[in-house]
């Protein structure tokens, strides 16, 4: 548990409770009912390597829907890629990221303002199913698949055919895939079901201090592989495209970020496919 200095800010906004509030080992906190979602001192561990590797496996991302994120963390990073033209981001709590800029504005660092951005404040999966646009990437920054949570039906086989449709020839989706070791199959069956959708997919995992765990990221692709970028490759693709600023991530730490315990990859096999009639849940 982090220690609490103070509550910057508390509501029960019509979809969770959020909170902010100032810790003594991780500044300000976002936390989501009840959830650590992003703090200033580490949320680059998370937000660089949800974002990074598959815009740099991606030879020219130009149009990118994120779902979630309404801290304004990933829109954040993927606006630092030059080649990008637009980036859609749908949040269905409004409140989040009001909050957010207001009381925690690094983590959006100015993201919000940018003119090749658009937000949409409504349920990520009704967007996705109602959308005619195509995207070169998608980026799942959604909650974790809690029981009766707003991101319960965001994991599943139908949805997943829906990110599909939306995406180009070429295109890949990133989603965040919880707790690679306290919820080691859920981790698994998020796998299995992307892998059911796209038939290529990949899992990878780093250490996010406050939430005291290896977090696990999920992706599928219609081409380029992330996981098949070596680290030199990687370097060079940051320098073409003039990414300043990364705290975290670079050539040898994307290979890093593959390198799954042996555990892990033989669990990985023992997911199950998780569809809307039967979808998976994060043990609490």
């Amino acid at each position: 548990m982090h220690g609490i200095k103070g509550i910057v800010y508390s509501k029960k906004s019509r979809v969770q409770n959020i909170d902010i509030v100032d810790s003594f080992e991780y500044g300000r906190m976002l936390i989501l009912d009840g959830k650590v979602q992003s703090t200033v001192r580490d949320e680059h561990f998370y937000h660089e390597a949800l974002v990074h590797p598959v815009m740099v496996a991606h030879e020219k991302p130009e149009d990118v829907l994120i779902i979630g994120g309404g801290e304004g963390g990933t829109l954040r990073e993927v606006l630092r890629h030059p080649t990008v033209k637009s980036v859609v981001m749908v949040d269905i709590d409004v409140e989040v990221i009001k909050s957010s800029r207001r009381f925690m504005p690094e983590l959006s660092g100015g993201a919000f303002d940018d003119g090749r951005a658009e937000v949409v404040i409504g349920d990520g999966r009704r967007f996705v199913e109602g959308c005619r646009g195509r995207f070169d990437v998608v980026i799942m920054d959604v909650t974790d698949p809690l029981e009766e949570g707003p991101g319960q039906f965001l994991y599943t086989r139908e949805f997943y055919e829906s990110v599909a449709r939306v995406l180009r020839d070429g295109g890949i989706i990133v989603t965040q895939a919880t707790s690679v070791y306290y919820s080691t199959y859920c981790f698994a069956t998020i796998y299995r079901t992307v892998e059911s959708v796209f038939g290529r997919a990949g899992g990878y995992q780093t250490w996010v201090p406050a939430y005291d765990s290896m977090w696990g990221f999920v992706y599928g692709t219609k081409g380029p592989d992330p996981e098949a970028m070596d680290p030199e490759g990687v370097n060079e693709r940051l320098r073409e495209r003039g990414l300043q600023g990364l705290r975290f991530y670079d050539g040898a730490t994307h290979q890093a970020l593959f390198m799954l315990a042996r555990e892990v990859r033989e669990q990985l096999g023992e997911g199950r496919v998780a569809t809307d009639s039967c979808p998976t849940f994060m043990p609490i």
